[in-house]
């Protein structure tokens, strides 16, 4: 399913509502995430909970959204996680010599990969708010040079709702599975925005609703970490940003993803699945979403 004019009609949450419901503060919210990413950036584990979401090694679920086995191998040991919903460095068509910027980037994985595509000319930055992740990373680096030759990455501790970026600084945005973990997405947004060069594009993979979770199942905690209590529906993606100034947008959604959950032996989703109400699955609530868009060269200009 692509689309560039979204007709999901579920009501937009409010300011301070996460998934329609009533959220906890904003740093509490962070302070969850923050601890359950240390935790797997310390233990291991993958599917942004614990253990690994199909029973299989993270290689296995790199594969099934589209990763080729080539880039696979080339990483770093340690910074494939299996914590991917999408493949938003094949969407971002990355060039030699361009900058992207990779929002919640945790132990490299997509950075090392669009180091590869960017070249000597360009540069790789990852942004991650947890420092166990962006040491982790870090600690990959000298890994990623020795095998590349490449200089060309870096990985900054920081917000994705206050990027440690300059105003037009980026040629691209990537992001794989995080946004939806924010507590205040429409800012996030906004930050993609502000960071773009005029022209410059955003190529990004997340979960999102096609309707609203169940109360019960936005309220667990695992379900936060597992990237799905804190998902917005399709439209409201769409609908923040083209508010942040973004146009050209185009929405694809990848069903299978969700469908794959029923039989991932995941414990955080797992317990997702048996709390959807009886008679439904998980594909009827959730999908994985690629999202591009660009930022208009002209000030004002809009889709």
């Amino acid at each position: 399913m692509t689309h560039r004019s979204s007709k999901w009609s579920a009501p937009w949450p409010g300011e301070n509502t996460l998934g329609g419901i009533v959220m906890k503060k904003a740093e509490e919210i962070r302070r969850i995430v923050r601890r359950g990413y240390a935790r797997i950036a310390e233990r291991g584990g993958s599917c942004c909970g614990s253990g690994t979401c199909s029973g299989t090694k993270p290689t296995a679920l790199a594969k099934t959204v589209g990763y080729s086995e080539e880039e696979l191998n080339a990483l770093p040991e340690g910074a494939n996680m299996g914590l991917s919903c999408g493949n938003p460095t094949a969407l971002a068509g990355l060039k030699a010599g361009e900058v992207v910027l990779d929002l919640g980037s945790g132990g490299g994985f997509d950075v090392f990969i669009a180091g590869r595509k960017v070249g000597k000319r360009g540069r790789a930055i990852g942004v991650d708010m947890t420092p166990e992740m962006v040491s982790k990373a870090r600690g990959n680096t000298a890994s990623y040079t020795k095998q590349t030759g490449l200089a060309n990455v870096e990985f900054r501790l920081g917000e994705i709702e206050h990027l440690p970026a300059a105003d037009g600084s980026v040629d691209v945005v990537i992001s794989n599975c995080v946004i939806n973990l924010s507590p205040d997405k429409a800012q996030v947004w906004r930050e993609v925005a502000r960071v773009l060069r005029p022209g410059g594009r955003v190529a990004i993979s997340d979960l999102a609703l096609l309707r609203p979770l169940p109360a019960k199942i936005v309220k667990m905690v695992e379900a936060l970490v597992g990237c799905v209590a804190g998902a917005v529906l399709v439209k409201d993606t769409e609908r923040l940003a083209r508010a942040a100034g973004l146009t050209d947008i185009v929405l694809t959604a990848n069903p299978d993803y969700a469908a794959g959950m029923e039989n991932w032996k995941d414990p955080v989703y797992r317990k997702i699945i048996r709390n959807l109400p009886r008679g439904t699955r998980a594909a009827e609530f959730i999908t994985s979403l690629s999202v591009a868009a660009r930022k208009p060269r002209r000030a004002g200009r809009r889709a």
